[in-house]
């Protein structure tokens, strides 16, 4: 299956594991040693607010940069929700796949095919951190799982120059694919608050 088909349902499980997070909760420490629960949700909220333009091939939305704390601007989940699904479903278009774009409206860009990724393995491996730092289950479909661990095999140094990822976590062969993934991602799978 391809990733534009998993799109959609990456961004419904990501989003229901942040609606499920407690106001209380946002202090928490999270897998992301840079970053409490709110800066997860800051991310997330900021980069995938940029994600249907860079499938669209357009500019950047203007407005609050990445420092910014969405987490005070009122519903904060909904403000991810809505963010989410427009991303994903611009993401479901075969044409936002195509020729290079941007998350930062920088010239030429990147390949649009590690963009959408990127954006996909979000939904995901930060659906995870979020899940597990608050005490929800991170329970992602297989499908979902082999589309990030996919499109991470081929990405992962890559992540790991730009400081997106940290040093990979050995896994053994045996465990599951998504303790797999996480430990190619930099996340120790056995992580706990």
């Amino acid at each position: 299956m391809e990733l534009r088909e998993l799109m959609q349902p990456a961004a419904e499980r990501a989003t229901r594991i942040v609606r499920g997070i407690p106001a209380d909760r946002l202090a928490a420490p999270s897998p992301c040693p840079e970053w409490d629960v709110r800066g997860v949700i800051n991310h997330l909220i900021f980069w995938t607010g940029r994600g249907a333009t860079a499938a669209r091939k357009e500019q950047p939305p203007q407005g609050p940069g990445e420092d910014h704390d969405f987490t005070e601007d009122g519903d904060w989940a909904e403000l991810y929700a809505a963010k989410a699904r427009e991303s994903a479903e611009a993401w479901t278009e075969p044409a936002a796949w195509k020729g290079e774009t941007s998350l930062s409206g920088a010239k030429p860009g990147m390949p649009a095919a590690i963009i959408g990724g990127m954006l996909f393995s979000e939904y995901v491996l930060h659906g995870w951190d979020l899940a597990v730092a608050t005490g929800q289950q991170a329970d992602f479909p297989d499908e979902l799982v082999q589309g990030a661990y996919d499109h991470l095999v081929p990405t992962a140094e890559m992540g790991r120059q730009y400081g997106a990822f940290g040093a990979e976590v050995k896994v053994p062969e045996s465990a599951p694919l998504l303790d797999r993934l996480l430990g190619l991602s930099g996340r120790d799978p056995q992580w706990k608050p």
